[in-house]
């Protein structure tokens, strides 16, 4: 990839629409746009006022028409990547789409690779790398949560936090090097004392982000959510009540669902990957023993499990299986027919299982889903604060990096303590200052930003 390219891809997503984006962004993206666009009142793109909306026609070599078009010139360096950018806003059909790239390939550009226009934004100075993966966040936001944490991030929320903890690891560099450089007697001692107690109130801002990362991955990523229960407990009634549609098959056959069903659904402001599984239970049929195998297995793996009894009925083996499942799981136990006299109560399932969370609902009529509702919301926000999602840690590999920033801080204390001296400290102050860059930009390394960027969509 030469980053003096004049690049082009198709900017919207596959399929039919009202209206397709072809984005060109480069040296020569005007005159790329100029050899595939006839302005219907005769001007050239270069011509054209920037940010100027221009109606005409795509056309190919031999002047035929190919689709009437929309032309808007965005010159460096007021354009998403900085570069000069023309967007041509066709019909959102694929079949134009795609003959319109191509002639833009003929002029001169190449295709984009994966989220090469933001990648340039990035190594021209528009975006840091923590805004730049914002940008896909935003594209794959599930819940007005998550699409507020990735805002807050695009706007900068996050990197101001870093940026202000390598703004103060600068101040302690540079007041250790004047110390060093102009030593007094007994100066020394005090600077010490100062850049202990700064590093301390660090390592607290490090940790304060850091328990923010449960909450942040969540509401990125969505929380894997097991619904399980033996045959005709009510699984899939709950799924298609979350769902807010009938995306599950409800009969009172047992073993109706065989396979297990994946959905994404916001409760609670909070995004839930879905998984109904078969009924636990024993059974001959191969396929139905497949289904349950598989929804053992999608209990060990989820972060939440929601386990389904029927409160109209007493336990059967079927369900002291299931209590044995949820050992050590994040689990919420839900007693089901809440409004059918109860044979089982919440207080006794409770006991049976150990103290953990028990809410009577009833599935049927939607009793009971509003304080489940809450109890996830609890359990994803952890006792952070909401409204404040755009400072989040929203991924394992910020979080790594903010841990790794840590130790090199907590080194710093060690050499202090130990007396080694300021000059020892200010290395592990600089590998610290060098970690954290990672999480904007500023430190980071190539194979790093090729990995950021390979999961954007080509067009982005």
């Amino acid at each position: 990839m030469q980053q003096g390219d004049t690049i082009s891809a198709i900017a919207t997503a596959p399929g039919a629409g009202g209206i397709g984006v072809i984005r060109i962004s480069g040296e020569h993206a005007i005159d790329v746009a100029d050899a595939v666009f006839r302005a219907a009142n005769g001007k050239r793109l270069a011509e054209v006022p920037s940010r100027q909306v221009i109606y005409g026609h795509a056309v190919d070599a031999e002047g035929r028409t190919v689709d009437e078009i929309l032309a808007i010139v965005m010159r460096s360096p007021h354009s998403y990547t900085c570069e000069d950018v023309v967007e041509l806003q066709a019909h959102g059909s694929s079949v134009a789409l795609r003959k319109i790239l191509r002639l833009t390939w003929q002029a001169g550009a190449r295709q984009a690779e994966r989220g090469e226009f933001t990648k340039r934004a990035f190594l021209n100075g528009r975006l840091d790398v923590s805004q730049a993966q914002a940008v896909m966040d935003i594209i794959e936001a599930r819940t007005e949560r998550s699409l507020q944490m990735a805002e807050g991030h695009l706007s900068g929320h996050f990197s101001a936090q870093i940026q202000a903890m390598q703004d103060a690891i600068m101040d302690m560099t540079a007041h250790i090097e004047a110390v060093i450089d102009f030593p007094e007697d007994g100066v020394e001692e005090v600077v010490t004392d100062e850049i202990g107690a700064k590093v301390q109130e660090l390592r607290t801002g490090i940790a304060r982000m850091l328990q923010t990362a449960h909450t942040g991955r969540i509401l990125r990523d969505g929380l894997m959510t097991a619904i399980i229960g033996k045959p005709n407990v009510g699984k899939s009634s709950l799924l298609n009540a979350l769902l807010r549609e009938e995306r599950a098959i409800v009969t009172d056959i047992p073993g109706t669902t065989r396979d297990s069903i994946e959905e994404y659904a916001e409760v609670g402001g909070v995004p839930l990957r879905i998984i109904d599984t078969a009924g636990i239970r024993e059974t001959d049929d191969v396929v139905e023993q497949m289904g349950v195998e598989r929804a053992r297995g999608y209990v060990a793996r989820a972060a939440l499990v929601l386990a389904l009894f029927d409160g109209s009925r007493p336990l059967t083996a079927e369900d002291e299986e299931i209590l044995g499942l949820l050992h050590g799981k994040d689990a919420i136990l839900l007693l089901n027919k809440s409004d059918l006299p109860a044979v089982t109560t919440a207080a006794e399932l409770a006991e049976r299982a150990g103290g953990m969370e028990v809410l009577p609902v009833a599935v049927a009529s939607g009793a009971g889903l509003d304080a489940l509702a809450k109890a996830i919301h609890d359990r994803a926000w952890a006792g952070e604060t909401e409204g404040t999602e755009g400072g989040f840690v929203n991924s394992e590999m910020q979080a790594e990096t903010l841990r790794q920033a840590d130790a090199q801080l907590a080194a710093v204390q060690g050499t202090l303590d130990a007396g080694l001296g300021l000059d020892c400290a200010s290395i592990d102050l600089r590998a610290a200052w060098e970690k954290l860059g990672e999480l904007t930009g500023n430190t980071v390394r190539e194979d790093l930003i090729d990995t950021i960027f390979s999961r954007f969509c080509i067009g982005k």
